[in-house]
């Protein structure tokens, strides 16, 4: 114990030759111990031992005295004991990943082996079907065609082909009758005017084929309206005046949709279940109740944009004065919107000035001048343009 003391007051460099000189009591044992012919083989902690084992902090914990290699032995196993629980952390999170990986990969396994049959339902859903299927790609691919070509022709407003307004009107016109034609068993066309159909027991897919159906007819009832309008000469009713009537006519597409579809939800909500039975009649009433109030909030809530509406199309408010000739020619008689000389000048209210055409085309979108972006306009007027809401009414 005196020589440990020693050692650890010593400079480095002596206890080193100490050490190499004189080894421990252990050692010496050690060696006495050997007989002749026995093999002694020596390890020493040289610097890949080290470096492969990080545990082991000290350098000269490979030294072969009784206390060093106690405590490098305390040491070591202390080490061990801080290191295992990171280990410990990994290992469980590990766990958890695979685990989750192996749920995902049974799922996958699950949706691979049931593709078939879900394929096999499938088909059987769309072949059963396949009528309401058909029928709704045709009547939405025949909106899309007829809203955009009537956008088209509002836009080129004087130069739009009358031709094509006629057979816009006679293509929907004739959609409308062909379809009612061939349900006519159904008496489809009774819920346009708030009646029932024709139908003993009403089942959730024959409400909503009713209700989609009666939505896109009202829609090309009043997009045929909004053809013939565009039939009419400008001399009689000028591009101002019909900007204003098809805003006023999709506005009451819109809200004439709101109403059309209640009598229907109606009879289905207060006839589900069999009357005999008070729990699903009560039930059934609730419901009906239920969807009536919330039908009026609809109402209420679309009373205020339709009277402002009703207040736009009775004022057709001014975005300015005509200018006069002077004014004009202050301005090179250029139009900036549509860089041609000016057709009928409009002064507005910030001092510029430009077609009528032009800037009520412009204002159909817009609240502000399109060069001094002064606001000339309060509101902006939808539905000016012609265009009709792709919104599906089914409730």
């Amino acid at each position: 114990m005196q020589a440990s003391c020693n050692q650890l007051h010593d400079p480095p460099g002596t206890a080193h030759e100490d050490a190499a000189a004189s080894p421990c009591g252990h050692s010496r044992s050690t060696e006495g111990s050997l007989h002749p012919g026995d093999v002694h083989i020596q390890i020493n902690s040289g610097p890949k031992e080290y470096s492969e084992n990080p545990s082991s902090r000290n350098p000269r914990s490979g030294v072969c005295t009784c206390a060093h290699g106690c405590v490098h032995g305390r040491f070591r196993s202390y080490s061990h004991s801080e290191a295992r629980p990171p280990d410990d952390f990994a290992t469980e999170s590990g766990e958890h990943g695979s685990g989750s990986f192996s749920e995902f990969r049974s799922l996958f396994k699950w949706l691979q082996k049931s593709l078939p049959y879900i394929l096999i339902l499938g088909i059987k859903l769309v072949m059963q079907h396949i009528t309401g299927i058909s029928l709704g790609i045709g009547l939405l691919t025949t909106f899309m065609y007829a809203n955009k070509s009537i956008v088209n022709q509002v836009f080129l407003r004087e130069r739009s082909s009358k031709l094509r307004c006629a057979w816009l009107l006679v293509f929907l016109a004739g959609s409308s009758v062909l379809l009612y034609y061939t349900f006519h068993s159904q008496s489809l066309h009774y819920s346009l005017i708030f009646l029932n159909p024709t139908l003993e027991q009403l089942s959730f897919w024959e409400v909503l084929w009713i209700v989609g159906i009666t939505d896109f007819i009202l829609k090309f009832f009043f997009m045929g309206l909004k053809c013939l309008i565009l039939l009419v000469p400008s001399f009689i009713m000028p591009f101002k005046s019909k900007g204003y009537w098809y805003m006023l006519l999709e506005e009451l597409c819109q809200y004439y949709r709101i109403f059309v579809p209640i009598p229907v939800w109606f009879r289905y909500l207060i006839s589900y279940g069999e009357f005999g039975n008070v729990t699903t009649w009560s039930l059934g009433i609730l419901l009906a109740l239920l969807y009536l109030i919330l039908k009026l909030l609809d109402f209420f809530g679309h009373l205020r944009t339709f009277r402002q509406v009703l207040r736009v199309f009775f004022t057709r408010p001014s975005y300015g004065v005509p200018a006069s000739k002077r004014q004009c020619s202050d301005m090179d008689g250029i139009c900036t919107i549509c860089q041609g000389e000016f057709q009928k000048p409009v002064l507005l209210f910030c001092q510029h000035i430009f077609c009528e055409e032009c800037i009520t085309l412009w204002f159909n979108r817009e609240k502000t001048c399109p060069l001094c972006r002064t606001v000339i306009s309060e509101c902006v007027n939808k539905w000016k343009d012609g265009a009709t809401s792709s919104h599906l009414q089914m409730y």
